[in-house]
């Protein structure tokens, strides 16, 4: 007795859908593979890049290297609301993570990809101490894991204050100034201590992008990047928009000399 036609039909989507079920499933089995083999390569090469920068220099030697400079401040002789922007606009979460902030890196992986560019590092500032200090600003994966492992290290051995005070006494301002205290007194004439509120904020900007918000380079696109920092500051609680607006009203139009 013949099958009818429909009958026929029906076995042949049947076979087909098999099949494309199939092939979808070793597809993903082989997307898998290329991906933990992916993870593991660049883990292993920034596993090996960490392992020799721990062995060139401990996170007590860099430490130390970096309060050798003379013009080192403590934390305690900076304005708080200089640190309070610092913290604001480069790592928010700073005093709740451990070295790695996974929202900061997701949402700039995500800014990334809809750039088609590295436009966001998504570095938390222990990060950045680790790779200002341990490695070079070559932006490749096995850097950033390196970077991250660091970090790691950093938060083990040292206090979130030990780490921003270490972090903004080595951080480049431009004009070939390292440091706070070497950025206040090149820039500003003056000690830490001394800033006026829009000072504090102004210079908290400048280490995004040196060779562009330096003040004396162009002092309208540095209060561009205060204003910028401010509203983070009021995004995250450190300042009312009020207290802000009265930052912005003291701020000169041109840089005091």
């Amino acid at each position: 007795m013949r099958r009818p036609a429909y009958t026929n039909d029906i076995s042949k989507k049947n076979g087909f859908g098999r099949a494309l079920r199939k092939l979808v499933k070793w597809f993903l089995i082989l997307l898998l593979a290329f991906l933990m083999g992916t993870c593991a390569y660049f883990g292993i090469r920034g596993y090996t890049l960490y392992k020799q920068a721990s062995e060139r220099e401990s996170v007590a030697q860099m430490a130390e290297s970096i309060r050798a400079n003379s013009a080192y401040i403590d934390l305690e002789r900076l304005p708080q609301v200089y640190l309070d922007a610092v913290v604001s606009v480069e790592d928010h979460r700073f005093y709740q993570h451990p070295g790695f902030d996974v929202f900061a890196t997701a949402r700039a992986l995500c800014n990334d990809i809809r750039a088609g560019a590295i436009v966001e590092g998504g570095s938390t500032i222990t990060q950045q101490l680790a790779k200002n200090e341990f490695f070079t600003q070559e932006q490749v994966i096995e850097r950033k894991v390196a970077e991250v492992l660091m970090a790691f290290d950093i938060e083990r051995q040292l206090t979130k204050e030990d780490i921003l005070e270490l972090y903004v006494n080595s951080i480049y301002f431009g004009d070939g100034y390292y440091g706070i205290g070497s950025a206040c007194a090149g820039y500003l004439g003056k000690a830490p201590a001394e800033m006026a509120d829009w000072e504090s904020v102004l210079l908290a900007g400048v280490p995004n992008a040196p060779s562009a918000y330096a003040p004396t380079l162009n002092f309208d696109l540095a209060c561009q990047r205060q204003r910028h920092v401010l509203a983070r500051m009021v995004k995250y609680g450190a300042l009312k928009q009020e207290q802000a607006d009265a930052i912005v009203a003291q701020t000169p139009a041109a840089l005091p000399r």
